[in-house]
């Protein structure tokens, strides 16, 4: 039941990672230029007081998580963020390959 509710979420990360590559791509195409969302400013937009509240939390327990991990986290495009959640999740999610020349009991 577990590895179906990591599939299920991971897809639709996935499928949002890939709206927000077209968004960026629309984005672009329109301006001229490339446009890329950053992850943090994606995060902002939709709740601001947890990106907010996280920060203090992380520098508090481990200082070095914060600034060079989560930074380059929250500078990297959105779709790729999304699209890196979402595959772990698949990849957790996946059914176990049954093991050749071995009785399953």
């Amino acid at each position: 039941m577990i590895r179906f509710a990591f599939r299920f979420v991971g897809l639709w990360i996935l499928a949002a990672a890939f709206i927000f590559l077209v968004y960026d791509g629309t984005r672009s195409i329109a301006a001229g230029v490339v446009l890329i969302k950053p992850f943090g400013e994606t995060w902002n937009d939709i709740h601001a007081g947890s990106l907010q509240a996280l920060q203090p939390i992380m520098e508090r327990h481990s200082p070095w998580l914060w600034d060079p991990a989560m930074l380059k986290v929250l500078t990297s495009p959105t779709w790729l963020v999304l699209g890196v959640v979402g595959m772990i999740l698949v990849l957790l999610g996946r059914k176990k390959k049954p093991l050749i020349g071995y009785a399953r009991r």
